[in-house]
């Protein structure tokens, strides 16, 4: 029995697991080796100071949490609300388009014309109907963001150059503000959904890490702690 293969054997003795060597010629090495017997007794009050340590006070975050929890956010209601309003707003302008109640002359030319007409009615259409099961359901409303931000996007530039060139009337054009309504609510009900929108930002260190001291409880915001994931995990 040498003295390394003693120590693997104490090791696994403090740790509950198979020793190496048999438990009788462990014990009488330890017997004849001092070196040894001090090992065991630095590893056993090791062991006893990583198992056993001082309870200390930490806070009571039962009723925080509850009560947030059972707390409706009124914000995000209202958001959702208010581009539920701008959305049935919207599917009414397409509706009154379709009827010919809009003021709008596309049937009147017939052709292409006619078809280019029936095409923006039915995106009108659309496009309500899109932020009004965002409303409904707004973790969906990052899928309808992309296709109302184009579209936002390239009919400004149209209704631009169609009130510079005298084709389109300022009415006409300022209808088109239900859809900037609409894009910066489902911004708004967006960001508010993935939480993006919640004050008191956690104390970080330049790992990323949450930095709360010794004996100190955590940030508790005005309106309720601020709950984060306790663990990301980022497949490879």
């Amino acid at each position: 029995m040498d003295c390394e293969r003693c120590r693997i054997s104490i090791s696994a003795r403090l740790d509950g697991e198979a020793e190496a060597a048999p438990a009788a010629d462990v014990d009488a090495h330890l017997d004849q080796c001092a070196r040894c017997r001090a090992y065991q007794a630095d590893a056993g009050l090791l062991t006893r100071n990583l198992r056993v340590r001082l309870v200390t006070d930490t806070p009571d975050l039962v009723g925080p949490v509850l009560a947030r929890a059972e707390r409706p956010d009124r914000r995000r209601t209202a958001l959702r609300s208010a581009l539920a309003l701008v959305a049935v707003a919207q599917i009414l302008l397409g509706t009154f388009q379709l009827l010919g109640l809009s003021g709008a002359h596309g049937h009147a030319h017939g052709g292409m014309a006619a078809h280019l007409f029936n095409e923006s009615t039915a995106w009108n259409l659309a496009i309500g109907v899109g932020m009004l099961w965002a409303a409904w359901r707004d973790r969906t409303a990052g899928g309808v963001l992309p296709v109302l931000g184009a579209f936002v996007a390239v009919l400004a530039g149209f209704s631009v150059h169609d009130l510079i060139a005298g084709t389109a009337t300022l009415a006409r054009v300022g209808s088109h503000a239900l859809l900037l309504a609409g894009l910066g609510l489902l911004v708004a009900v967006h960001r508010r959904h993935r939480g993006d929108g919640d004050p008191a930002p956690a104390r970080t260190g330049g790992d990323g890490w949450s930095r709360i001291g010794p004996g100190e409880p955590p940030e508790v915001a005005e309106d309720g702690p601020h709950l984060r994931p306790t663990a990301h995990h980022r497949a490879a």
